[in-house]
């Protein structure tokens, strides 16, 4: 099983749709006894939460945001978690909005200090 995901901050590789999380959105992770949970904004991403469970190097957990043009979206998104070989996290991503129309993939990994 990957490292614990507990204080570590994750960043999207690439940008998402507009109105989405982006290269500017950083996620705060914090995983306690199989429950995972974490804080994210930045970019179109006034706030955003999530809340799931880890079993191995998979995680399941819904999300919600509120975006700068004061929308609200919620989803569902499974995750595969693995070790990059610098030693840093990342996160291959299925998600699916559930407050509209619109599914996908992304990648967000362990964002570097500086």
């Amino acid at each position: 099983m990957a490292r614990s995901l507990d204080n570590l901050v994750l960043a999207p590789v690439a940008d998402q749709a507009p109105g989405q999380v982006d290269t500017r959105t950083r996620f705060t992770y914090h995983e306690q006894d199989g429950v995972i949970w974490a804080d994210y904004a930045g970019g179109d991403v006034v706030r955003g939460h999530l809340v799931g469970t880890r079993r191995g190097d998979r995680l399941d957990f819904r999300y919600v945001q509120l975006t700068r043009d004061g929308g609200t979206a919620c989803g569902h998104c499974v995750s595969a978690v693995a070790d990059l070989p610098d030693g840093r996290v990342r996160l291959e991503e299925t998600w699916a909005w559930e407050s509209r129309e619109g599914s996908g993939t992304s990648v967000v990994e362990q964002a570097t200090p500086g």
